[in-house]
């Protein structure tokens, strides 16, 4: 498939993957006619993008060591790119250039949208005012995802001067646009304005309402956005309208999928399903995710997640109810697979499903495609925990650690601020070769600081996220929020680390992934390095 060769071709784009002809190939204003709210609808299905980005994010995060002691095959250069921090060059269906392609697409898509219902009578007109909110909420996340994986993090001392991105408010008119990059701190704010418009009027008027920002997602999207962007309150109250008076009656059914589910195959489709009321936003996307967390060898598990990092720093490590032990398989309700490829062991719970779509059956060429959840339940209830503890609640944070951990785990968990303090206050400082769940955070938002309540809840709340997210990609930008510092370790053939070969400090400018290679040859300002 072809790039564009103007800056960001946001119109074009939306004809990006049903034509392998060159954007330019058709007017940006040669668009579909919208003049009827159904046709509106059906273009808001355009308005998410076609590519994940969720195997890039994890692939930059610390859910992945190189493995090339015990994986025989040769690495796959793309991945080499993404793990080591490099500018991609490489081609992949998951590239930054197609993360950041399709979602303008989504953005162009939501701009038609909002241009003909303005032209239609706009939102009082009834049968465009959920559609009206939706295109608002999806453009607020298209420009969520672009600024929050190619600039750096906001922080609310920089945010005025670091690198944003444009925030696209029409739809394109013209051949070769220029547009200038403009600051993180004014597309949270053009975010937020969005978000909050668009919940006044969306809803859940749709045939199949996962596929499309229904209410409950949007408050999710609502929840996770107030928190990157340091509003806890306004997190909390979203948090609570979509969670409802009754929070463990809409988490996902670990067990139901330990007792029905059995084959990796029925087990990623479950996981994946519309039925499951956990499951707010699904998403499709051209990926080879599916392979990248199953039980496949290759290039895929060159880079990867290791038994090594279960064991010492995530959901296999010891917790505040274990007593010091190692968690096994037994201890989830949901249990995890340990896989082992020669000397390599990994562990892994079945999510990510893929299917194969054939362009040529007869060729048999095509692409692989998967479904993943975007929003869910269960991360809306950790971030509410989170907000609760950065607005020091500590108490109503420890009932939703409580309520999570009591869904996920098979221990009867009741803990609280003192007892995860005390649990973590015995535990060392992760180091590259002694590694622990317990990380230096050093996020640019006030915090109480190292030693305190707040430190010790925030480790842990940071810790089931890593599990719940897990193969999902929100790993990175927790880490990116609390600047913890990330080693590219080497595993040798014991599974151990033999040493560090780059080091990502809390304010490395390759943080904010760099902008693909055409548009800044087209003239749009590159990340600085």
């Amino acid at each position: 498939m072809k790039t564009t060769k103007i800056i960001l071709s946001f119109a074009a784009a939306v004809l990006a993957f049903a034509s392998c002809n060159d954007f330019l190939d058709t007017m940006p204003d040669n668009r579909a006619e919208l003049d009827s709210p159904k046709k509106v609808k059906a273009m808001l299905g355009s308005a998410y993008s076609f590519t994940d980005y969720q195997m890039v994010t994890e692939l930059l995060s610390d859910n992945c060591d190189n493995n090339a002691a015990v994986v025989s095959s040769a690495p796959d250069r793309f991945f080499d790119e993404v793990w080591a921090w490099k500018d991609v060059v490489e081609s992949n269906n998951e590239s930054p250039e197609n993360i950041w392609g399709s979602n303008w697409s989504a953005i162009a898509a939501a701009n038609q949208a909002l241009e003909a219902i303005a032209e239609l009578g706009g939102p009082e007109n009834p049968e465009l005012a959920g559609s009206y909110g939706e295109a608002l909420i999806a453009r607020a996340y298209g420009h969520f995802t672009l600024v929050n994986i190619f600039c750096m993090h906001y922080n609310a001392q920089t945010a005025a001067t670091d690198q944003g991105i444009p925030y696209m408010e029409a739809p394109e008119k013209g051949l070769n646009p220029q547009y200038e990059r403009g600051n993180v701190a004014d597309v949270y704010e053009k975010i937020e304005r969005d978000i909050e418009e668009g919940l006044k009027y969306v809803g859940d008027e749709y045939d199949v309402p996962k596929y499309h920002f229904n209410r409950q997602a949007a408050l999710a999207f609502a929840t996770r956005f107030y928190l990157y962007y340091g509003k806890y309150q306004r997190a909390i109250e979203c948090a609570n309208e979509c969670l409802g008076a009754a929070p463990e009656t809409m988490l996902r059914d670990y067990a139901d999928l330990q007792a029905n589910y059995v084959e990796i195959g029925t087990a990623r489709a479950a996981y994946n399903s519309s039925d499951q009321k956990c499951n707010l936003l699904l998403q499709t996307g051209y990926s080879n995710q599916g392979l990248f967390w199953g039980n496949y060898s290759g290039s895929y598990k060159y880079y990867g997640f290791t038994g090594n990092i279960a064991n010492t720093e995530s959901f296999m490590a010891p917790t505040p109810w274990s007593n010091g032990n190692l968690l096994t398989a037994t201890s989830f309700k949901w249990r995890p697979r340990t896989y082992n490829s020669g000397a390599l062991q990994y562990i892994i719970f079945w999510k990510i499903d893929y299917e194969f779509e054939y362009t040529d059956p007869v060729a048999g060429i095509g692409y692989r495609r998967t479904v993943y959840p975007a929003f869910t339940t269960d991360e809306c209830l950790l971030n509410r925990a989170e907000a609760y503890i950065l607005s020091n609640q500590f108490d109503k944070a420890c009932e939703d650690l409580n309520i999570w951990c009591n869904n996920f785990y098979t221990a009867s968990i009741n803990l609280t601020p003192e007892s995860i303090k005390d649990f973590y206050d015995g535990m060392d400082y992760y180091e590259w070769n002694a590694p622990t769940p317990k990380k230096h955070l050093q996020p640019k938002f006030e915090w109480a600081g190292e030693g305190s309540i707040q430190e010790a809840l925030l480790h842990f709340v940071l810790n089931l996220r890593r599990t719940e997210t897990m193969g999902l990609g929100q790993r990175w930008f927790d880490i990116k929020r609390y600047g913890i510092t990330v080693y590219r370790r080497v595993v040798n053939g014991l599974a151990q680390v033999e040493k560090i070969t780059d080091t990502l400090e809390p304010d490395d400018l390759r943080r904010a992934v760099q902008v693909p290679q055409k548009s800044r040859d087209a003239g749009f300002e590159a990340n600085k390095r």
